[in-house]
């Protein structure tokens, strides 16, 4: 079990994005544009990324780049605790075999890395509608299809056998409108999985930014915490006039948005959480966010030691 110092507390890299400074995809640039990237995270005090595929996809690299990668994390003094796959689903109608291999190499490599979890799930590319938007999440995106809902199980599934004979954990990010797109949908589906190296991302943050009813987080947190191995934390604003039925939503620090992260994660604590922490934030000084909530959340695992 980890103590407050010790608990994996990951930056998620999607502020950098997947562009090199030379126009190119950041998997192909040299390993000295990574190192900066990372020395920026590093001065923030911030030593253990998710190394997520928005940004390098590691199951893309060559055995020999994976190398340098490691190199580079090494000569940083930066770890993984975590890898996310992200809108690459691997039931996509056009890539889902791709993706599920690219799975496949991510369980293989994780454990080389010290990765305890590689986390997946069913969102997939943003819309033309989403990118031209402020915010991505303010228009209508992919929605699963539920003739696909059987073939996700068996892949899963598929993905749960490797990750257990690797000794690290699969978990699945909740996401709207996918098969595990609100906590009753997340827990059907993770019933029906039913594998004992299989678990939830509770990532509620992707939820209450949507301008849709829902109900409170706390009753939602109640479903899904049970089930979590791993989490994406965010946080929002979330607001509804109830007069005219128009809802906002800003990103916000994890301390002042409208979850209340030191609730749920003391009670995600008492159903007996143990998965790192990867931590997320939109617009403004993305990776400055990031490190104060790294901050927070240290702060609140440590008043459970109290």
């Amino acid at each position: 079990m980890f103590t407050a110092e010790t608990w994996p507390i990951a930056a998620n890299m999607l502020s950098f994005g997947a562009t090199a400074p030379d126009g190119g995809h950041i998997k192909d640039a040299p390993a000295t544009v990574w190192a900066s990237q990372l020395r920026q995270v590093k001065a923030l005090g911030i030593d253990q990324i998710d190394p997520t595929d928005a940004w390098v996809p590691l199951a893309s690299l060559s055995d020999a780049r994976v190398e340098e990668f490691r190199s580079v994390l090494d000569g940083e003094g930066i770890s993984i605790p975590s890898i996310s796959m992200t809108r690459n689903s691997v039931v996509d109608r056009e890539h889902g075999e791709r993706n599920l291999a690219d799975a496949h190499r991510l369980i293989d490599l994780a454990p080389s890395f010290g990765a305890l979890v590689v986390n997946t799930g069913f969102m997939q590319a943003i819309t033309e509608k989403q990118a031209a938007a402020v915010w991505f999440w303010l228009e209508d995106g992919h929605v699963d299809d539920p003739a696909l809902r059987d073939l996700a199980i068996e892949r899963v599934r598929e993905l749960g056998d490797h990750a257990r004979a690797q000794g690290i954990q699969l978990s699945l990010e909740m996401y709207e409108d996918t098969y595990i797109g609100t906590p009753d949908d997340a827990v059907a589906f993770i019933t029906d999985v039913d594998h004992d190296a299989v678990g939830l991302n509770p990532d509620l943050g992707n939820l209450v930014r949507l301008h849709r009813p829902m109900e409170h987080p706390t009753a939602m947190y109640e479903k899904v915490l049970p089930y979590a191995n791993f989490w994406h934390i965010k946080n929002y604003t979330r607001d509804v006039d109830t007069a005219t039925g128009a809802y906002s939503s800003d990103p916000m620090p994890l301390k002042y948005g409208y979850i209340n992260y030191r609730q749920v994660i003391l009670r995600a604590l008492e159903l007996g959480f143990s998965g790192p922490f990867c931590c997320e934030h939109y617009g403004s000084d993305s990776l400055g966010v990031i490190a104060e909530n790294r901050e927070y959340i240290r702060q609140v695992l440590a008043s459970a030691e109290l």
